[in-house]
């Protein structure tokens, strides 16, 4: 006899499984498949060649291709149209190992828009960071420079053009970078088939199985209503019973997450004893100091959180992944509080990394910490007249959107401001991995796992005020700093800073300079493959590229940093900056390299 809270569970669950086969509120067809497709997971990404330097390291070279498919998205309904990084999305995912550099070719074929690829949440030297106009046209190739130099995180590579970045990502162009090292193989914590790499993301379609593009949407958000994991609707996974970890990435234009574990459907968002815990691991910027565990987690637009989730108590049971109905601002619909289903199974295969989590992990490089009451910068998140704008500025104002210039190695303190109710923004910083130190006003503090974390996107609630602390280090130059509402930023919610030099800092002596975002030697280049071949590569590219040393002993090239600031004499100012100054825009003089480049 069903007890009466099974009774209403079980109630619960048939309604709600009722309105996933209706139609919903939702502005795209009605998906009646809930769980019946199981959870795709993207092809490894495998080197072409591997390049052995002076010095005994190794570069390994890849090469992706931007081209257009089709996948079949609703079985009732033609294929949809879309763009991916080897024709699938999310794209080929590299496992990188730490110390091992990396040259990757993208060569768009097939797709109508100029593009640009960002591998985000690497210390990539300005010409090879993305650039939102460093684009390559169709036709066109860039190589792009990457250290493989940092602690074991997982990163993600993705679309960044002026303009189309929202398109481009929407449609396709994403993928995970995950980056190991001794200390994560060493970690215990799950590893091989029982580490997972899933990106969500929210979309919606027209009445023929085409996604509405962000092109054709007014210029606030485009939240979508069809929940996808991997570019799956709504998918299944086999688990066995025991800890998975996986690899959390928001993909999505505008629609940020709350996510949380239950067994049954009709539990639902403020019925948090029933809520199953986990253990958040990792962040942006690699592993958290310790496990945190918590009953769920916020995620906003390009965050990646590293969870672990133990379904040993569950085994033969089904679990649920939903998201809370309503998240700061987004649009929520009947489905969008629903993400996937794990069928748990009664036997283990192999037991290795399957212990308890571990009490802690090694202590995070914090920077310094800084009188809250005196921020470097204050950065107000606005719509105003009509525009995105970062104090007042637009990544189109080219003579103004250079709006800080911290000097090399310099630890900052930015207040993020957000004093609008109607919307959130995800700030992204590129190059640094900051410390979310507080969130003021708003609805919500600093979380416990944020508190233990590293990251290099924050979420910037509604009427929230955010402070973050960087170390703006190793190299200098010219980088972005965004909203990652995609749509927010293809109407220029984007601005610049400028690492500027340090005087009398020569670490190591006659280093060579990789400022300029669109340094003329790096930028794309018309493909031809009867030219660009796999033995050109090999016995051109890739020695040009080795003796370029731009990224030789960085971790030298931070101590020394460190060591600067410990026995400067003056305080330096981020107001008066000893570099030439530039924009990002155009042609300029030529700064010194030191090195030629012909590849």
């Amino acid at each position: 006899m069903l007890t009466q809270r099974a009774f209403l569970s079980s109630f619960a669950t048939s309604l709600l499984l009722g309105l996933t086969s209706a139609a919903g509120n939702g502005p795209s067809p009605a998906y009646k498949h809930f769980y019946e497709f199981p959870l795709p997971v993207p092809p490894i990404a495998t080197p072409l060649a591997t390049y052995t330097k002076s010095d005994g390291s190794n570069i390994d070279y890849y090469e992706i291709h931007i081209k257009g498919f089709t996948q079949q998205v609703y079985p009732e309904l033609p294929p949809t149209r879309l763009v991916g990084y080897n024709g699938i999305s999310p794209g080929p995912t590299f496992h990188m190992t730490f110390g091992t550099e990396a040259v990757v070719r993208f060569i768009n074929e097939g797709n109508d828009k100029p593009t640009v690829t960002h591998l985000h949440g690497s210390i990539t030297h300005p010409p090879w960071d993305g650039w939102a106009e460093d684009t390559i046209p169709v036709g066109f190739y860039k190589d792009y420079y990457y250290p493989n130099a940092q602690r074991a995180r997982t990163l993600w590579y993705h679309d960044h053009a002026i303009d189309h970045t929202a398109e481009n990502a929407y449609f396709g162009q994403a993928g995970f970078y995950i980056l190991s090292d001794n200390d994560e193989k060493n970690s215990g914590l799950p590893q091989g088939k029982y580490d997972i790499p899933m990106a969500l993301s929210s979309k919606q379609y027209e009445t023929d199985g085409q996604l509405v593009s962000p092109a054709t949407q007014p210029g606030v958000s485009l939240f979508g209503d069809i929940i996808h994991v991997n570019g799956q609707p709504w998918p299944f996974l086999n688990v066995e019973p025991r800890k998975y970890r996986f690899r959390l990435l928001d993909v999505s234009v505008s629609r940020a997450f709350r996510l949380y574990f239950v067994t049954d459907l009709g539990i639902l968002e403020d019925d948090t004893s029933h809520h199953i815990p986990f253990y958040v691991v990792g962040s942006d910027s690699g592993r958290t100091s310790k496990p945190v565990q918590t009953p769920d987690l916020w995620i906003s637009m390009a965050e990646r959180w590293e969870i672990v989730v133990d379904f040993a108590p569950y085994a033969g049971k089904p679990i649920y992944l939903k998201n809370f109905y309503n998240v700061q601002a987004d649009t929520p619909y009947n489905n969008t509080n629903q993400v996937m289903k794990f069928n748990v199974g009664t036997t283990v295969s192999d037991t290795s990394n399957n212990g308890p989590v571990p009490a802690a992990f090694a202590p995070l490089p914090l920077p310094p910490s800084k009188d809250l009451s005196k921020p470097d910068h204050v950065f107000n998140f606005e719509s105003k007249n009509g525009a995105w704008k970062i104090n007042g500025v637009t990544f189109d104002d080219i003579n103004n959107r250079v709006i800080a210039r911290p000097p090399r190695g310099a630890v900052e303190l930015w207040k993020l401001v957000n004093n609008g109710g109607g919307w959130s923004h995800p700030i992204h910083v590129h190059l640094v991995d900051f410390q979310v130190v507080s969130r003021q006003k708003g609805s919500r503090g600093v979380q416990t796992y944020e508190a233990a974390a590293l990251q290099d996107v924050v979420l910037l609630g509604q009427n929230e005020e955010v402070y973050v602390l960087a170390r703006y280090t190793p190299w200098e130059g010219l980088y972005m700093f965004h909203c990652h509402n995609l749509v927010h930023e293809d109407h220029a919610m984007m601005a610049a800073f400028n690492v500027t030099s340090l005087p009398n800092f020569n670490y190591p002596p006659n280093t060579a300079r990789f400022i300029d975002p669109l340094d003329p030697r790096f930028i794309s280049k018309k493909y031809d493959a009867s030219v660009q071949t796999l033995d050109n590569a090999v016995n051109v590219v890739l020695p040009a590229f080795a003796n370029l040393k731009a990224y030789d002993n960085h971790e030298g090239v931070e101590d020394a940093l460190v060591t600067y600031y410990q026995t400067a004499t003056s305080t330096i100012s981020d107001t008066a900056p000893t570099q030439s100054e530039f924009n990002g825009k155009g042609k300029r003089e030529a700064f010194p390299t030191g090195i030629p480049f012909k590849a």
